[in-house]
C-alpha cells in the first residue's frame, strides 16, 4: 500500500525541508499521512480552479509549489479564500504538500533547471548557505550573447511568447544569475558575482531602476512562467518514481496576468 507519507518522504529527499527560507511554510500541510494514495495532482498554486480539478479528478494529494496555508490561520471559515479552499479540500480528504523554497534551492530544483535550460556552464549557488547548495544560481554562457538573444533562449525554454526586459537589447551578456519567482532581492548578489544579466520571475519597479543603473540586464518572464514548468516536470518525476500512481500537472491552471 502506497501512502501519502511515502510520497512526502520522496519529496523531502528531492527537496530537503531545511533548504526552505525561514519565513516559509513547507512540507505536508494538510491531510492524513497514513492515507492510501492513488492519484496526485501537481500545480503552482491552489486556486478555486485547481482545487475543483483535484476534487473532480479524485486526487488524494496535491503537490503545490505555493503553500496553503502560508500564514498562520486563526480561524477557518468560508469568509476567506484560503478558508474556502482548505475546507473544500478537507471535505474531499485531499492532502496538501508544498516544497516551495526548498524546491527552489534543491540541487536539481527550479533554479538549477532554469540555469541548465539557458545552457549555462559552471552552475553554482548565487548565495551560499551553511545547510545545502545555497539559493539562486549563476553561471556563464559558452559564448557571449546579446541580451536580446538570451531573452530568446528564455522564451524558447519556457514556451512563452512575451516577457519584460530591462537593458539595451544589444548589450553583451556572458555571466547570468537566475532566481525564480519574485526574486529582486538577489540583485546585489548578482552584482557581487559580476553577472551581466539576471533572469527572475518578477520584481519591483525600483529594482528595475537599480539594475539599469548598474548595467545589469533583467529578464522578467513573469512569476508563473518562471516556476510552472518545474511542476510539470515534477509530475513526470513522480510518475517515474511511483508507476502505480496516476499523476498529472493541473490542466486548468493559468497565469492570472494577461499580456495585452
Amino acid at each position: 500500500m502506497l501512502t501519502i507519507k511515502t510520497v512526502a518522504a520522496f519529496l523531502e529527499q528531492m527537496a530537503p525541508l531545511q533548504l526552505a527560507e525561514d519565513w516559509d511554510n513547507v512540507g505536508l500541510l494538510v491531510g492524513d499521512p497514513g492515507r492510501e494514495v492513488h492519484r496526485v495532482m501537481t500545480c503552482l498554486t491552489i486556486t478555486p480552479a485547481t482545487a475543483a480539478e483535484a476534487v473532480d479528478g479524485k486526487a488524494e494529494l496535491i503537490v503545490t509549489h505555493h503553500p496553503v496555508p502560508f500564514q498562520p490561520v486563526r480561524r477557518l471559515t468560508t469568509e476567506t479564500t484560503t478558508g474556502r479552499l482548505l475546507l473544500e479540500l478537507i471535505a474531499a480528504r485531499i492532502a496538501v504538500y508544498s516544497p516551495h523554497t526548498a524546491l527552489d534551492s534543491a540541487r536539481e530544483g527550479i533554479n538549477r533547471q532554469l540555469a541548465a535550460g539557458l545552457g549555462l556552464r559552471g552552475i553554482g549557488p548565487l548565495v551560499l548557505r551553511d545547510d545545502g547548495p545555497g539559493a539562486g544560481r549563476w553561471g556563464w554562457l559558452e559564448e557571449p550573447l546579446m541580451l536580446s538573444e538570451v531573452a530568446r533562449r528564455v522564451k524558447e525554454f519556457l514556451s512563452i511568447e512575451q516577457m519584460q526586459m530591462v537593458g539595451r537589447p544589444e548589450q553583451p551578456v556572458r555571466t547570468v544569475a537566475v532566481a525564480c519567482g519574485a526574486a529582486g532581492e538577489f540583485l546585489e548578489a548578482a552584482r557581487e558575482a559580476g553577472c551581466d544579466c539576471m533572469l527572475i520571475g518578477e520584481t519591483r519597479f525600483h529594482t528595475c531602476l537599480e539594475a539599469e543603473a548598474a548595467g545589469i540586464g533583467l529578464l522578467l518572464p513573469g512569476h508563473f512562467a518562471s516556476e510552472r514548468f518545474a511542476l510539470e516536470s515534477l509530475s513526470e518525476t513522480l510518475t517515474r518514481q511511483f508507476p502505480q500512481l496516476e499523476v498529472w500537472a493541473s490542466r486548468q491552471e493559468r497565469d492570472p496576468v494577461r499580456w495585452v
